[in-house]
């Protein structure tokens, strides 16, 4: 699988608090940011895949969320995790 448990692991660590810390919103927003770029280069080559497509969608809606969220709460958290993502150019 493309995002197996020491991945998930490796990105809690890095963006949350801990490995264990899964509600951390700078760890979300970058698991929904592996999961949405995989989809990404997987509707590349399957163009027709329309359930896919909605996933992606509904996953863009729960990154945006998070990133509004976060933005309310601490802007400076936000701008440290959009700039460590490169979501915004």
């Amino acid at each position: 699988m493309y995002l197996d448990s020491n991945k998930k692991k490796t990105i809690f660590k890095k963006y949350g608090q801990s490995e264990t810390n899964t509600g951390y919103s700078e760890s979300q927003i970058a698991v929904f940011t592996e999961r949405i770029n995989h989809l990404t280069t997987y509707l590349k080559d399957n163009k027709k895949d329309n359930n896919t497509k909605r996933s992606l969608v509904l996953l863009v809606g729960k990154r945006r969320r998070l990133l509004e969220y976060l933005k309310k709460k601490d802007i400076e958290r936000y701008r440290t995790i959009i700039k460590s993502l490169k979501l915004r150019k």
